[in-house]
């Protein structure tokens, strides 16, 4: 038997829609994730980009559990000193409901090149409506 890797040219990407109304965070994360990466694929490999791309609508409808909402706290620093920066999710899903999808799915990604590569194939909108109508997507139907 020999190992079976994928070539660049045989990758064939193709386009998602999710909807993220009444879905929790964690759990949509992982989902997105997976297909980024390509691992619901057969030919998936690792060291390769195989997966496909997503876009996410209502992102501003999703639902947490626990006390998340006051509990969770997304940090930032901006290289100064004492520019630590703080913001919980609830004030992120009221000010920027794209943010809070992005953030759940890139700590699912690899840390690395690859990762960043995977993420760019990742679009979120906070309402219905998204560009991509041209790509025609097939809607994906991603448990609760």
């Amino acid at each position: 038997m020999k190992t079976y890797s994928v070539k660049p040219s045989e990758i064939k990407r193709d386009w998602f829609v999710v909807d993220a109304e009444d879905k929790i965070l964690g759990r949509l994360a992982t989902e997105i994730a997976t297909i980024l990466r390509g691992k619901h694929k057969p030919q998936f490999t690792p060291h390769m980009d195989t997966g496909d791309f997503v876009i996410v609508i209502n992102a501003e409808k999703i639902r947490v559990t626990g006390k998340k909402l006051e509990k969770k706290i997304y940090y930032r620093h901006s290289g100064y000193l004492g520019g630590l920066k703080e913001e919980s999710l609830e004030k992120v899903l009221k000010e920027k409901p794209e943010q809070a999808v992005m953030r759940a799915v890139k700590g699912m990604l690899p840390s690395n090149k690859l990762g960043r590569v995977m993420l760019k194939k990742l679009k979120v909108y906070a309402g219905e409506e998204h560009p991509h109508a041209a790509q025609d997507p097939k809607q994906l139907d991603i448990g609760a």
